[in-house]
């Protein structure tokens, strides 16, 4: 399949399969029309939002150049049905808001809740409440940082899901101390009317601090959340993937196997996707040891499917792409993608109903960088999303149509691009 990308002919192609599912590769890709700033990667991120009404909608939230090195403006990128873009600053009042660059921390997260309007958390790392809405449909984001819930407490790792409802859900660290931890909380837009409220301290351990992963609705409109854990007050590198699902209608918790946990789970009450294996330490090796870093998980029906990447003794420096799921026994039960070589803190996953599970994920070189995986009896097989762009973070979100909408970031070059898988 051919199309052409800003004057450049590019070529998608597809691998040679055994029998089973055909594999993804997006039907276009193409070049958001703004420059994206250098700060404009993260792995925890959820800078895209869909929407199919009466046309198919895709915004995009990007950090973009800021008036001086060192800094950058945030801002949506909305492209309708027709393919074309329009830009929504995020703005303090009367002018654009624009913070200092700190790449892994100060990256945008949104949501689009059921009355239409825009919600963005950006550009926090430690910092107290950065968050912007729009106040009708579509409309530009205006900073509303007042109206959140725990003010005065930094804030780091905002991710963002819409519920069924129109509410929106958010899932956060927050800054405490060591005896008590850096904590995971969960709290809720309510659409109808219009208020932001705490859910819950969903995560916390001494001497630990929670990074959250991902949160996701299932088709019985319960939320799936994903974080990991690091040593107090913070460290590149994670352990002890965990889960936990919140079921709005009783204000419960459960683990994977439907029993209730009571909230905040500490490191020794998770429900761990990823256990603590051989070699593996908090402190001491952690640079060059077993550890976790990024991961993303998407829904099959009611059961979740995650991707992540882990490093363990056998895989020496590169971090593998595995996959997990809640097998027959009712425990987590994993599986190696991707082994053959370095990978970079960037995945997405999603489900199809007739081709299963979709693994995107970036190597760190190569013409080809970023990979979609599909299994088929045990068997992965990998090809290539977008041949010959150097794309070094992205982000996954499949629209209520089925397309698995992709954003694609070439920070070096300071490109976004749009796919659709």
């Amino acid at each position: 399949m051919r199309r052409l990308l800003t004057g450049v002919l590019v070529v998608l192609t597809a691998v040679a399969l055994h029998p089973g599912p055909a594999l993804a590769a997006p039907a276009a890709v193409t070049l958001v029309p703004y420059p994206i700033d250098s700060s404009n990667q993260a792995a925890w991120w959820t800078p895209v939002e869909t929407y199919v009404g009466a046309q198919q909608y895709t915004y995009f939230a990007f950090n973009e150049p800021g008036t001086t090195a060192g800094t950058h403006r945030v801002a949506i990128g909305r492209r309708d049905g027709s393919g074309s873009w329009t830009r929504l600053p995020l703005m303090n009042g009367s002018t654009r808001a624009e913070y200092a660059d700190d790449i892994g921390h100060n990256q945008p997260s949104m949501a689009r809740d059921g009355s239409g309007r825009f919600h963005v958390f950006a550009s926090m790392h430690n910092d107290t409440w950065r968050y912007f809405r729009s106040d009708s449909p579509g409309g530009v984001p205006q900073n509303r940082s007042g109206e959140m819930p725990d003010q005065g407490i930094g804030v780091t790792y905002p991710v963002l899901t819409s519920a069924p409802n129109g509410d929106v859900y958010l899932f956060a660290r927050l800054d405490g101390s060591s005896s008590g931890g850096r904590t995971g909380r969960l709290y809720r837009w309510n659409d109808a009317a219009s208020t932001w409220s705490r859910v819950a301290v969903v995560a916390a351990s001494a001497n630990r601090a929670v990074y959250p992963d991902d949160l996701r609705f299932d088709s019985a409109g319960d939320l799936h959340l994903l974080w990991e854990w690091s040593l107090y007050p913070s460290a590149a590198f994670r352990h002890q993937l965990s889960y936990l699902k919140y079921r709005p209608g009783s204000g419960t918790f459960v683990d994977r196997t439907g029993a209730t946990r009571t909230v905040p789970v500490s490191t020794s009450t998770a429900d761990v996707v990823q256990p603590v294996e051989a070699g593996e330490v908090y402190e001491g090796n952690e640079s060059t040891g077993p550890a976790v870093q990024s991961a993303k998980l998407t829904l099959d029906g009611t059961s979740p499917k995650i991707t992540y990447r882990y490093r363990s003794l056998a895989s020496g420096p590169v971090f593998t792409v595995r996959y997990a799921y809640v097998g027959g026994s009712g425990a987590w039960t994993r599986q190696t993608v991707w082994a053959a070589e370095q990978t970079r803190a960037a995945l997405g996953i999603t489900w199809h109903p007739t081709e299963g599970k979709r693994i995107y994920f970036a190597r760190t070189a190569g013409a080809d960088r970023v990979l979609v995986a599909t299994e088929d009896g045990g068997t992965w097989t990998t090809a290539p999303v977008a041949p010959g762009l150097p794309i070094d973070r992205l982000a996954v979100e499949p629209n209520a149509a089925g397309t698995d909408v992709l954003y694609l970031a070439d920070t070096t070059n300071g490109r976004l691009y749009h796919g659709r898988d």
